[in-house]
């Protein structure tokens, strides 16, 4: 990968022999190598077996989990906050490993939609819940920087599987606990 930085560099118009260049390759491989590590990551290490039998059917929210990823198009970052609800049909997940599926899925080129999907299927895959939902809000510097050059736009999408799909009631309360958590 350094190589290709350097000719990168090169194609570019720069030297990569020049004195604030010179570890440059070696920096963005290390850095590839971090923003890229939800691809060397499974659900069972995350998860490492902490799911627990318990009576308990209420719903259960972790908001405001901050992530950074990596747009699947332009490989320019985007980021903001993932909220993860699910409603437990015997078995609870620890809450921190929440955030970590979080990190997982998004530490791996992406478009936000997908995320938003796989977070909350790994959940329904995991817990076999009643139901689950993930709302995400995420700022594009591809949308920003680059193209539209819309510098206040955000994105939000939703995922909703079980009972916050299928009942309104359920779906209003999550993003209730949500918006309330966000003021």
């Amino acid at each position: 990968m350094e190589n290709l930085i350097r000719e990168i560099l090169k194609s570019i118009g720069e030297d990569p022999e020049r004195e604030g260049l010179r570890k440059t390759p070696h920096r963005v491989a290390a850095m590839y190598e971090f923003l890229t590590q939800g691809y060397r990551a499974t659900t069972d290490s995350i998860i490492n077996g902490a799911i627990f039998e318990e009576d308990y059917d209420e719903m259960v929210c972790v908001s405001d989990i901050r992530f950074y990823s990596l747009c699947e198009h332009h490989l320019l970052p985007f980021f903001g906050k993932a909220h993860v609800g699910y409603i437990p049909d015997g078995k609870l997940i620890g809450l921190s490993k929440i955030p970590r599926i979080v990190d997982m899925f998004a530490h791996r080129l992406q478009i936000q939609e997908r995320l938003t999907q796989q977070i909350a299927q790994c959940l329904a895959d995991a817990l076999h819940p009643k139901g689950v939902g993930v709302v995400i809000e995420a700022e594009h510097l591809c949308m920003q920087m680059r193209g539209v050059e819309k510098q206040d736009s955000f994105a939000i999408t939703s995922a909703m599987r079980g009972v916050f799909k299928e009942n309104v009631r359920t779906r209003n309360e999550f993003i209730s606990l949500i918006r309330h958590h966000n003021r």
